[in-house]
């Protein structure tokens, strides 16, 4: 069977395939939705002992986690675990054009295309690196998102501020001292320059953090969300004047950055030589500052890695 064969046998539909963290997930998930097809997402984490053998033999196993031909016209995966099922697919369905998120660790000419960080410094004739992480922020997402909970925010003074807190991971960590010094922070803009705040915590936020940030809040124009009810945090993005981001998170940053308002980075303890470079890179681009009061304002273009990855993508699976 040729290859027009088999193209004619495919879905024409995006499969999205992640070990189901959610902030990877996010990422092949808003370039599916950018890319413009209809979307899946397969939740995959090899088990033992197939996560120790050679990626290729996983391909019996595909059936086992719902992947089955016909296959899809596009695979965009995300995550080390997602690698050997991705290679697996693509030795069932030639004709499936795959894309890897971030650096698979193998050699590029077993995937369609690469999206890695710049940070990471990876080169190749199919490596497509990006300023940041890709997401699902577009205008459209944002100004539906601002109107759902305008009313919600409706009494808080402007400017009004979004603050976006992470917390600890790998290489970072959210510490009293920090949280103190964020506290003293946003009081001090709220004072001095009459700002309201519309305050989110991430999943790694500790609940020691929260209920800090929450007492200090109580006094001071502010929404703190409570983990009720729907995620306000597309919401208090296209709502925002300004927005202050701690800088644990890739994606946090790079989210803030797609909005084109003054993105203002909370420095934790810790760090690496990868973050590092992510940081100075898109401080030396214009789009974020390190935070501090008062809050200045900026312009730029906001952060469009997700639509040019796809706009490449449209092109390669004759789309464009």
């Amino acid at each position: 069977m040729d290859e027009n064969q088999l193209t004619m046998q495919l879905l024409d539909e995006t499969w999205v395939l992640s070990d189901g963290k959610p902030g990877m997930e996010n990422q092949a998930l808003g370039l599916a939705e950018a890319v413009g097809l209809a979307n899946r997402v397969v939740r995959v984490v090899p088990r033992a002992p197939w996560r120790f053998l050679a990626p290729l033999r996983l391909a019996a196993r595909l059936a086992e986690n719902g992947l089955a031909s016909p296959w899809p016209r596009l695979l965009i995966a995300t995550g080390r675990q997602s690698v050997p099922y991705s290679l697996a697919i693509k030795r069932a369905s030639p004709a499936t054009f795959t894309v890897q998120i971030q650096s698979p660790g193998i050699a590029a000419r077993h995937f369609g295309l690469i999206v890695p960080p710049r940070h990471d410094r990876l080169a190749g004739a199919n490596v497509l690196p990006t300023r940041g992480a890709l997401h699902r922020v577009t205008p459209a997402r944002l100004a539906a998102e601002a109107a759902r909970f305008a009313p919600a925010l409706a009494h808080l003074p402007h400017p009004l501020v979004a603050v976006l807190i992470g917390g600890d991971n790998g290489v970072y960590r959210l510490t009293d001292a920090v949280a103190d010094r964020l506290i003293a922070g946003l009081e001090q803009l709220v004072k001095t320059q009459g700002a309201g705040l519309a305050v989110t915590a991430s999943r790694r936020t500790s609940p020691a953090i929260v209920a800090r940030l929450r007492q200090a809040l109580a006094n001071l124009p502010a929404v703190m969300w409570d983990n009720t009810g729907d995620n306000p945090y597309f919401g208090y993005l296209g709502l925002a004047d300004h927005v202050i981001v701690t800088g644990d998170s890739v994606s946090m940053v790079s989210e803030a950055c797609a909005t084109g308002k003054p993105v203002h980075v909370v420095d934790l303890e810790g760090g690496s030589p990868k973050f590092d470079s992510f940081h100075a890179g898109l401080r030396a681009d214009g789009l974020t500052r390190a935070f501090s009061v008062p809050l200045a304002s900026w312009s730029y273009a906001p952060l469009n890695d997700t639509a040019l990855v796809a706009a490449e993508v449209r092109r390669q699976i004759g789309l464009a």
